[in-house]
């Protein structure tokens, strides 16, 4: 039998539907995501932690979930990460019956032995349309008949996402090497990496050293520095910060490149600011166009923080701009190989339009 559930946002606003995964309340920030596929990746995404994801397209469920498992070089098969990390998702339509060449088993039964909820038959449409216009705002999912230990309605607090530094508790707690044995080392800065970053890496015949957010790799032997993705404010990140200018402040000068988060940490330890989005974007369907040329791009991009270009120190410079708002999509130093993209060149699920930085970012390492 169906269970009612509902999502309650933070200005007052209720949206009725049924529960089709765990049966459990929770709060998080709700983002929406108009990508029309790759849930199994979103869902896996690290930078979705503390979210409530909502999926524009109306159809989910219906090509199931793949093998969550482990490859043989220590990455998850076909996943991003080693779990989900959204408090919950809220979709239109969910597909109780599914069918793919790779399914393992079905959305619902992966968010209930992952104890996520997950709610359906909501007006995404509309859920979308309250988002845009007001931005992104604390949400709790709740059952009616959920009660706390004195048979009363629970009412938490909504808590702010902004506060919570959400990378301390995606990053990993201890150094991680890939590829041991490799002509060149690069240091991946552990901020809530997507697998499909390090797989391009690898795939490029480069030894991995993934360390953990606040971890000081500048102790470290490496030819260059990678600045991986993550969820949150890049606020909550001085520690990293702090690293990343002190390699930046280095006599020897070595590549360095940053992904989504990485581009907002490599431009603060510029001297640049960043600042919230109204509601952010997490879409395969950006378009950037590459400064000081004609060449665009479409893109994949998951984040909700941006750089202020107009901050940027007068040796740095953006190197993509968003087509859409006009927002800053990367940076780069005008004579160093450091640069760095807001959207996701490895595009897993997405556009692979540009995974080509990652191509040049090897070439920087000589």
């Amino acid at each position: 039998m169906k269970k009612e559930a509902k999502l309650i946002l933070s200005d007052g606003t209720v949206f009725c539907g049924w529960s089709f995964g765990y049966e459990g309340e929770t709060a998080g920030e709700v983002v929406f995501n108009t990508a029309m596929t790759g849930y199994p990746e979103s869902l896996t995404d690290p930078s979705y932690a503390g979210q409530i994801l909502v999926t524009t397209f109306p159809l989910i469920g219906n090509y199931g979930v793949p093998d969550t498992g482990i490859g043989e070089d220590g990455l998850p098969l076909f996943m991003e990460s080693e779990r989900i990390h959204p408090k919950a998702i809220v979709v239109a339509d969910y597909s109780e019956q599914f069918s793919h060449w790779n399914a393992k088993e079905s959305l619902a039964s992966w968010l209930k032995r992952e104890k996520i909820p997950g709610i359906t038959g909501i007006d995404t449409r509309r859920l979308t349309k309250v988002l845009r216009e007001h931005g992104v705002m604390m949400g709790r999912i709740v059952f009616d008949e959920m009660r706390n230990e004195k048979g009363e309605r629970r009412n938490d607090e909504f808590s702010d996402y902004g506060s919570i530094n959400w990378v301390e508790k995606v990053s990993c707690k201890e150094v991680i090497r890939y590829n041991e044995g490799a002509d060149k080392k690069v240091v991946l800065v552990d901020c809530g990496v997507k697998a499909n970053i390090i797989r391009c890496l690898i795939r490029r015949g480069v030894e991995v050293i993934r360390v953990p957010w606040d971890y000081d790799f500048n102790q470290l032997e490496f030819d260059g520095l990678f600045l991986a993705n993550g969820p949150g404010d890049p606020e909550q990140c001085g520690k990293t910060v702090e690293h990343i200018r002190t390699f930046l402040n280095n006599k020897e000068v070595r590549p360095c490149m940053g992904i989504c988060l990485g581009n907002q940490l490599l431009a603060r330890a510029a001297g640049a600011k960043t600042y919230k989005l109204k509601y952010g974007h997490r879409s395969h369907n950006q378009p950037v166009r590459e400064v000081c040329t004609n060449r665009c791009y479409i893109t994949s991009q998951n984040h909700g923080y941006a750089v202020d270009d107009s901050t940027l120190p007068s040796d740095w410079e953006p190197l993509f701009v968003n087509m859409n708002d006009g927002s800053n999509e990367g940076i780069r130093h005008k004579s160093n190989p450091w640069m760095s993209a807001q959207f996701h060149p490895e595009a897993c699920s997405g556009p692979t339009d540009t995974e080509w930085m990652f191509d040049e970012f090897v070439k920087m390492l000589g």
